[in-house]
C-alpha cells in the first residue's frame, strides 16, 4: 500500500483505529490463488483467501476516503429511515389505535399463533407477545418524552398515538409482523402493497441497515444474511429487474427506501443525493459498483430512476 503522507496516515489511525480502517482497504488486498489460477477458499467460510499484500495502485489516502464515502452513505440511509420510521409509527397508530386507544396492550389485535407459549431448540420457554409487551413497556419506562411524561406524572393511561413516540424500529417492525391480517392489510394499503410478508421483511432489512448506521458499522459491501427475495408485481421493480446480488446488498434496500419514499415525501430528492453521492465512490482497487450490489460499473442507474 502506497502511503504518501506518513505524518497523516498515523492521524488517521489514531483517530479512527487500525481495524476500523482495514475493513475499507481489505477489498484491495490480493486474493490468494492455486496453481490453475483459480481463487483459494477457506475452509471454514468457503469464501476467497486474501493475501497479505495488495492490487497494485492502492493508496492509503484513498482509503480514508472510502472511509468517509460510507460515512456520508449512512447518514443518507439514516434521512430516508427517519422519514419512513416517522411515518410508519403514525400509521399504524392511526390504524389500530382507531378501534382502541390501547390496543397496542390488547392480545386480540394479535394472531393467536404469535401468543402461544413454544419450546426453542434448546428448550427455553417463549412467548413472543408477551416477550413484545415486555420490551415496549421498559421502552416507554425509559423514555424522557414529555407527552409520555405527562400520562405518566397524571395516572392516565398512555394511548397508541403517544406510546409509539418510544418505539424502536424493531419494536415497530416485531410490532406489525404480530398484527392480524385485516389490520396489517389497512396498513399495506396507506403504502400501496398488499402482501404483509414481503412488507415485514422489508421492515426488518430496514431495521438492520438503521442498527448499522446508528453503530457507525461499515455498509457500503456488506452482504445481508437474508436476501430480500420476493417483491410486488409493480412497474417499479419489473423496470429496476433487481439480481441475488442488489437483494443481497444495499442496492436492494435503497430501492424499497425509495418505494416507499415517494408515498411518504412525495417531493423528495433523496434519491437524486444517493445517486450522487454513489457515482462519487473513490476508486480504490476492490472498491466496485457492484459491491454495493449496482447492476453495473457505469455508476448509478438514474434512468432507472427517473432522475
Amino acid at each position: 500500500m502506497q502511503i504518501v503522507d506518513p505524518a497523516r496516515a498515523e492521524r488517521k489511525l489514531a483517530q479512527l483505529g487500525y481495524y476500523r480502517l482495514s475493513g475499507y482497504w481489505y477489498p484491495a488486498r490480493e486474493f490468494a490463488q492455486d496453481a490453475q489460477g483459480q481463487k483459494t477458499l477457506c475452509p471454514h467460510t468457503r469464501k476467497p483467501l486474501r493475501l497479505e499484500h495488495f492490487q497494485a495502485g492502492t493508496v492509503f489516502s484513498d482509503a480514508v476516503i472510502l472511509y468517509q464515502f460510507d460515512k456520508r452513505l449512512r447518514l443518507l440511509m439514516l434521512d430516508a429511515i427517519e422519514r419512513l420510521e416517522v411515518n410508519i409509527r403514525s400509521v399504524i397508530a392511526h390504524e389500530v389505535g382507531y378501534h382502541n386507544p390501547m390496543a397496542y396492550t390488547d392480545q386480540n389485535f394479535i394472531r393467536p399463533k404469535q401468543a402461544r407459549n413454544f419450546h426453542t431448540a434448546k428448550g427455553k420457554l417463549r412467548n413472543k407477545w408477551t416477550e413484545w409487551l415486555a420490551r415496549q413497556q421498559d421502552l416507554l419506562n425509559r423514555s424522557t418524552e414529555d407527552c409520555i411524561e405527562w400520562h405518566r406524572l397524571t395516572g392516565r393511561p398512555i394511548p397508541f398515538w403517544v406510546a409509539v413516540e418510544a418505539w424502536d424500529f424493531g419494536t415497530l417492525s416485531r410490532y406489525f409482523e404480530m398484527l392480524k391480517g385485516s389490520h396489517q392489510n389497512r396498513i399495506l394499503r396507506r403504502f400501496g402493497l398488499n402482501d404483509a410478508k414481503i412488507f415485514a421483511r422489508w421492515l426488518q432489512e430496514i431495521n438492520l441497515l438503521r442498527n448499522r448506521c446508528a453503530h457507525h458499522s461499515r455498509i457500503w459491501n456488506q452482504v445481508s444474511p437474508n436476501a430480500l427475495s420476493a417483491l410486488p408485481n409493480e412497474a417499479y421493480f419489473q423496470k429496476l429487474n433487481l439480481d441475488h446480488n442488489a437483494l443481497t446488498r444495499i442496492y436492494g434496500v435503497i430501492s424499497i427506501m425509495w418505494f416507499l419514499l415517494r408515498r411518504v415525501a412525495p417531493n423528495s430528492s433523496w434519491i437524486c443525493d444517493v445517486a450522487d453521492l454513489i457515482d462519487s465512490k473513490p476508486g480504490l482497487p476492490g472498491c466496485t459498483f457492484t459491491s454495493l450490489g449496482l447492476p453495473a460499473e457505469s455508476g448509478f442507474p438514474r434512468q432507472l430512476f427517473g432522475v
